[in-house]
């Protein structure tokens, strides 16, 4: 006799096949039931654990059908275990690490900041982002004669100029020098800080604040002085980038300007 399967569901009917992916860290998803997507950083028995962009961590249970993997639903799973060193997810920035990623080659485009400690610590931070994007940093030691600066970059559709300035504000010296920089291709950018070891969060440094430092008096040295440091800005400095590991530990208005600029140049022309 002929033998006929218990399932008798016409064939178009059936749902088609779900594929399986483990549950690799670094890997991006979507839930579907809540619009979060983020990268895996843990997988454990019946959970994986999610963080977006921002650094926000979600967990969720390992359902069937649960995801979404460029658009199209996937059953996730629990990888096998693995002596394979686990890599970092995220860049300093909180962009998504691309392991392996060789450096582009340097775009005609340039950021500009102030000196060496700001250049040194958008590299701390954004340096991976950087490197893939084809940016080059450059520092001015100061942006008195910026106007002639852009002038002598000549920039254009194909080679934009952003420069990060330090004591942006309303009525300072520094917003008037940024506001005689008209060029369509050059922006102008900057956050509210004297310097920028400001922009370092104080929590980061183990420090309640930043001290004032009375006007007509040396920032830096101020500073080391009223916290009880060596008069060494050079060694300050070091102390204080040695504790910056991530965006974490910066503050926001220096984040969205620096993401703003690597727009700019990088943007199609």
């Amino acid at each position: 006799m002929r033998q006929y399967s218990p399932d008798l569901t016409p064939p178009w009917k059936k749902p088609k096949p779900v594929p399986e992916v483990p549950a690799e860290p670094g890997l991006v998803v979507e839930e579907p039931g809540t619009g979060f997507c983020g990268a895996v950083i843990r997988c454990e028995a019946g959970t994986v654990t999610l963080e977006d962009r921002f650094g926000k961590h979600r967990v969720f249970p390992l359902e069937p059908r649960g995801f979404l993997l460029e658009g199209q639903v996937v059953t996730l799973t629990r990888p096998s275990s693995s002596t394979t060193p686990i890599r970092p997810t995220r860049t300093a920035s909180g962009s998504v690490a691309v392991p392996g990623a060789r450096a582009r080659v340097a775009r005609a485009g340039r950021i500009y900041v102030e000196g060496r400690h700001d250049a040194e610590l958008v590299e701390r931070v954004w340096g991976d982002d950087l490197r893939i994007e084809g940016v080059v940093v450059e520092y001015l030691e100061g942006v008195d004669d910026l106007p002639a600066i852009v002038a002598d970059f000549s920039p254009g559709p194909d080679a934009r100029l952003g420069v990060l300035v330090d004591h942006l504000v309303p009525g300072s010296k520094e917003s008037r020098i940024a506001a005689s920089v008209t060029s369509d291709h050059a922006l102008v950018l900057g956050h509210p800080y004297i310097d920028i070891w400001e922009a370092v969060k104080p929590s980061s440094v183990g420090i309640q604040s930043w001290p004032r430092v009375p006007h007509g008096q040396d920032w830096k040295t101020g500073v080391c002085r009223a916290l009880g440091w060596p008069d060494n800005t050079g060694a300050a400095w070091q102390h204080i980038l040695s504790h910056v590991h991530s965006y974490k530990d910066l503050q926001p208005e220096l984040l969205g300007r620096v993401e703003e600029l690597i727009d700019f140049v990088t943007a199609p022309h």
